[in-house]
């Protein structure tokens, strides 16, 4: 099997980390690619001499192989601080750009989508929430009927749920909102760096990416806009970004940024692989030897689903309110949901629109190329403890 460096610490060599759905841990070559632009390379990329040439080329070239990865035009690809940024981007973007004056997503986007969404029907914009069925996938006859009730919306929705991992078929969300001339957008920034898309033959409006989901620096994301779609800044300022985000450029994270697409699509398949074998794993172990185990959505699922998220429902006996602080304490870093409500006492609106029993322990678990099948087992023995079952000797 492959082994795959990140760059370490005290803390990674101690506790076993299964959040990755929430942020990666940093590529060792992604970070070698981002040294020279944090010590040598540090002219102003706006400055006309040579110190800020060297660093505009070196944006530039960035620009260059994010596109050529996602067969895109540079042209097409405009940096953001974060995936957030360019969800926002494009959504109010397009609403202002295009007098659009119907938003159609579902309740179990990303709050990225669904607060600026809220924001936008308190301005006067219709939205439309698109039926699901019990695990959580898009309805489309439903979106259909919406689409032929109200053409020229601006359709909104994930490719992956940050939650539960349900994957859309966008290829087929994006023919309907051909078809009645609607405008799409596409949080990808669970996608981005783990499955490959083609924009030369998914006609999407606008998608997202954010770095630190596939092993690269956090602050830095992208927005791919198709050309002619023409969206206004979001961000006034400088002439950055040929017009479309004013503020100096986030170097190094740029440079980040397409050095871990690279990686990622260098080792896609074998990333794949083995990912989807740590979920299989730990997902088998759980239905073996947990009674009363479920997952939520399609979670369970490695084609419907996101391959890197388990999303566990556990039975009704293990204590909900202290199942994340009980696999803290034991060296286990996961998840009761989304990290962007870690903090919040709200729990999830993901959750909750699934009909989730609120009674239930859930937790995410997602996992990354630097994972391994011995951390799995662990983890799955502490499951298995916290739940009063024992674990039997593999």
């Amino acid at each position: 099997m492959q082994k795959f460096k990140k760059v370490s610490s005290s803390m990674s060599r101690t506790r076993i980390y299964l959040d990755n759905a929430a942020t990666t841990p940093l590529d060792e070559q992604v970070l070698e690619a981002m040294l020279p632009f944090l010590r040598d390379n540090f002219g102003n990329p706006s400055s006309i001499h040579g110190h800020g040439r060297t660093v505009r080329a070196a944006i530039e070239k960035a620009r260059k192989k994010i596109a050529e990865l996602l067969n895109a035009a540079p042209a097409e690809i405009f940096f953001t601080s974060s995936g957030t940024e360019a969800d926002n981007m494009a959504i109010r973007g397009a609403v202002a750009a295009h007098g659009l004056t119907h938003i159609i997503t579902s309740r179990l986007e990303h709050h990225a989508v669904l607060h600026t969404v809220e924001h936008l029907a308190r301005r006067g914009v219709a939205v439309s929430y698109v039926q699901l069925d019990e695990k959580g996938h898009v309805d489309f006859d439903h979106l259909e009927t919406l689409l032929r009730t109200s053409p020229r919306s601006l359709v909104t929705l994930m490719h992956g749920n940050n939650e539960i991992g349900n994957l859309l078929d966008i290829g087929r969300v994006a023919a309907l909102c051909a078809e009645h001339d609607a405008f799409f957008h596409s949080d990808t920034v669970q996608t981005l760096g783990h499955y490959a898309h083609d924009l030369q033959t998914l006609p999407v409006h606008c998608l997202v990416g954010s770095a630190h989901k596939f092993h690269g620096p956090k602050g830095i994301g992208f927005l791919y806009m198709r050309a002619g779609v023409g969206l206004p800044p979001l961000i006034f300022g400088g002439s950055q970004e040929r017009n479309m985000r004013g503020g100096t450029e986030n170097v190094y994270g740029i440079v980040g940024l397409a050095a871990a697409l690279e990686q990622a699509y260098t080792g896609m398949d074998t990333h794949r692989s083995h990912v989807e074998g740590l979920k299989t794993r730990l997902r088998d172990r759980l239905l073996r030897e947990l009674p009363g185990v479920a997952f939520n959505g399609d979670s369970a699922s490695t084609d419907s689903s996101l391959y890197t998220v388990l999303s566990v429902c556990f039975p009704p006996a293990l204590d909900s309110e202290m199942l994340l602080f009980n696999l803290d304490i034991a060296g286990i870093s996961a998840s009761g949901g989304s990290a962007c409500t870690s903090g919040s006492n709200q729990g999830s609106h993901v959750l909750r629109a699934l009909g989730v029993e609120g009674s239930r322990a859930s937790a995410r678990f997602s996992f990354s190329k630097y994972n391994t099948t011995e951390e799995i087992d662990a983890v799955a023995g502490q499951l298995l403890s916290l739940a009063g079952q024992p674990a039997p000797a593999h």
